[in-house]
């Protein structure tokens, strides 16, 4: 059986209903590839989700590598062009080879979960990574977004 890279993003969430979806799809690590892992949202920025996923026994690794630089978010901001911006992160993680290899060396350990703020892995470079850690595993990996 391949093995299944989630993702996840926690847009109109709260911290008790994003674990829920963790726990309901038996998600034992999850990887955070948001540049700032910093959020107002109650239970999102990076000490308090740590010690709330620990408290359910899955793991928090936080890929800053992985995220969205500064200038590419505040463009998007601007200007909504997704094109330019899925376009510029494609080049931007294709120099990310390392976190990649490290982020995949978790996939192939534990249930793992990519996860950003936007709900919809479609507007979000998530997606993107998601895409680099399957071709590194040799196309095989299943991604779900929940």
């Amino acid at each position: 059986m391949a093995r299944e890279l989630f993702t996840i993003g926690y847009q109109g969430a709260t911290i008790d209903t994003f674990i829920a979806s963790l726990l309901a799809n038996n998600i034992n690590c999850v990887l955070d590839v948001r540049a700032l892992p910093l959020s107002r949202k109650p239970g999102f920025s990076k000490a308090e989700l740590a010690r709330r996923l620990n408290l359910v026994e899955i793991q928090y690794v936080h890929f800053a590598e992985l995220g969205t630089p500064e200038s590419v978010r505040e463009n998007l901001k601007i200007t909504r062009d997704y094109s330019t911006f899925f376009g510029t992160m494609e080049a931007y993680l294709a120099k990310q080879k390392y976190p990649i290899e490290i982020a995949y060396s978790y996939v192939i350990k534990y249930k793992c979960c990519l996860m950003c703020f936007e709900r919809l892995a479609d507007e979000c470079h998530r997606k993107i990574i998601a895409a680099k850690i399957k071709e590194r595993d040799g196309n095989g990996l299943k991604i779900k977004n929940i």
